[in-house]
């Protein structure tokens, strides 16, 4: 077995990120997640796009629906940042995220006579029987902190709210204000409570080395192959919790040196056979195949020259890519307002891009998922960045 090329790492990561999953129910929602793996969505939309463009024929009522009834559910996990996941998935992401994310909100809330699971814990009881707005637990955090800690402490916190909020898996969020698929005021409620996996949740929050093991597990079955960056990227956990995990695995798994030479790890059995081109998908703003790897080994789905252009460092943010033919070739953006749009497809730079009839399929799939109207497609080459 020889080193892996970029391209080969991205047709065994294809197979698993386009499955193939029946049906266009709440269960081939919940199917589709499964095996992807949690999505990034602090854009709101971007669930309901990720999740049409894996599986064509996905509506936004279907989608809707899967929120409502919690078979999904959107909450910070992963790195401090909102993902989305099956609710089965929860505890987990949780257990990771309070292990990875500790030595941050120690930093910005280092407490004297208490440890962050009693503040923890005041939040989240706080959060058990009602829907809370951010304020309304920036309100309850600094009062416990007042009477616990002090006034200095408490008025520091505050400072710092929205990035903890940001960052606790212990709350599960919906939107107060609009549907699923907008940027309207969450209201947050308690996790364990809500989804009545306390126990699951506790088990894997007293045994870290469990929880690190499995979510290991979980971003090469999504994700694979992976380097130890990757996976530690990914998950937000420390490289030394990586290691140990995957040392743990070792009988279950396989590794292969990399085109950047690192060490490539994967499954040993249930990999499924790789896929080279997958058509021409649609993705949204912060997908998978970009975020689920570490920021310095993205070759594999897009040309590090084109990666500015994707993602400009004027604002940070990552503009929703173009799969086609296996690789990101551009972005795209819906023009206009209202239900009726326009759809722009921009193609890098000598990048062979997709004709209107292919971009048929994904749009309207875009269309289905945003319950709205795509009038017109249009194709051109992506705009040079400002020097």
């Amino acid at each position: 077995m020889g080193v892996l090329t970029w391209s080969e790492l991205a047709s065994l990561s294809l197979a698993r990120q386009f499955p193939r999953v029946t049906g266009a129910d709440v269960s081939a929602v919940v199917e589709t997640l499964r095996r992807v793996g949690p999505l990034q969505t602090q854009t709101a939309r971007s669930a309901f796009l990720g999740l049409a463009a894996r599986a064509p024929g996905l509506t936004h009522a279907t989608l809707t629906e899967a929120y409502e009834s919690l078979a999904v559910v959107r909450g910070s996990s992963l790195r401090g940042t909102v993902h989305t996941s099956v609710a089965g998935q929860h505890p987990l992401l949780e257990a990771t995220a309070r292990l990875g994310q500790r030595t941050v909100w120690a930093r910005l809330v280092p407490l004297g006579s208490h440890t962050l699971e009693d503040l923890w814990g005041a939040l989240e009881e706080h959060a058990a029987g009602d829907w809370r707005t951010q304020a309304e637990l920036v309100d309850a955090m600094v009062d416990w902190l007042v009477r616990h800690e002090g006034e200095e402490l408490a008025q520091r916190a505050r400072t710092q709210a929205r990035s903890l909020f940001f960052s606790h898996a212990g709350l599960v969020r919906r939107p107060l204000r609009g549907g699923w698929e907008g940027q309207g005021l969450p209201g947050y409620r308690t996790a364990r409570v809500l989804l009545g996996e306390g126990a699951e949740r506790d088990r894997l929050v007293g045994d870290t080395g469990a929880a690190a093991a499995r979510v290991v597990r979980l971003h090469l079955a999504s994700y694979g192959p992976a380097s130890r960056h990757d996976i530690a990227w990914w998950s937000g956990l420390g490289l030394r919790p990586v290691d140990a995990a995957l040392e743990a695995l070792a009988p279950e798994l396989t590794v292969r040196p990399g085109p950047d030479g690192r060490d490539y790890w994967d499954l040993a059995e249930g990999v499924p056979d790789p896929v080279d081109d997958v058509g021409t998908r649609l993705l949204p703003e912060f997908d998978a195949l970009v975020v689920g790897y570490d920021p310095r080994a993205r070759d594999r789905f897009v040309d590090p020259a084109h990666l500015p252009l994707l993602w400009p460092s004027t604002n940070g943010l990552l503009l929703p890519p173009v799969l086609h033919r296996g690789q990101i070739v551009g972005s795209w953006q819906l023009e206009g307002s209202g239900r009726r749009r326009r759809l722009e497809v921009s193609v890098f730079p000598g990048c062979p891009g997709p004709t209107g009839q292919q971009l048929e399929e994904p749009a309207t799939g875009v269309a289905a998922a945003l319950a709205i109207e795509v009038t017109d497609v249009t194709v051109r080459e992506h705009a040079s960045p400002p020097l």
